[in-house]
């Protein structure tokens, strides 16, 4: 099967079985994405494709074929950061590290959906998206920080949000 990731394309031959989590990690090195929990509850895996998030430890790869996906690995690099992981890293939004890939590409997609305006459970005013604490935190519902970083998590997204609009 033909996959993109992070702008390289792929030709791959997989078990049906295996995940879009399992071909990154095991297949193609791309080791930022997490197996946390395996059954789509925490986050760690979320992953790109196509520019929406999605669990990638819920979604098999061969229903991928000719996406683009889009990890941790593919939004910025160590000498040029994406606005996200360096707000990440001036906020202190992580601690072990073990979820900030998840978190960092999961408010990428957020961010994303904000601005074309698609309203959430806590949105106010359907109309007119505003990105308030309660708002990214709802957002972000899907994803779990074990370690309790919400609050400069939330700043660190706040911050972008802010710059963007």
């Amino acid at each position: 099967m033909q996959i993109s990731f992070n702008g390289t394309a792929h030709e791959v031959a997989v078990d049906v079985r295996t995940t879009l989590l399992d071909l990154a990690r095991e297949h193609l090195g791309l080791t930022g994405a997490k197996k946390g929990c395996d059954h789509g509850q925490c986050g760690a895996c979320t992953m790109l494709v196509n520019g929406r998030r999605i669990n990638a430890c819920l979604s098999l790869a061969v229903m991928h074929e000719g996406d683009a996906v889009t990890t941790i690995e593919g939004l910025g690099t160590p000498g040029q950061l994406d606005p996200l992981q360096a707000a990440f890293v001036r906020h202190d939004g992580f601690q072990c590290g073990y979820c900030t890939p998840g978190q960092i590409c999961s408010a990428t997609g957020m961010l994303d959906e904000a601005a074309m305006g698609w309203a959430s459970h806590v949105s106010g005013d359907l109309d007119h998206v505003s990105l308030s604490d309660d708002e990214i935190r709802e957002r972000m519902s899907g994803n779990i920080c074990r370690c309790s970083a919400y609050p400069t998590i939330v700043d660190a997204i706040r911050e972008v949000a802010e710059s963007a609009a």
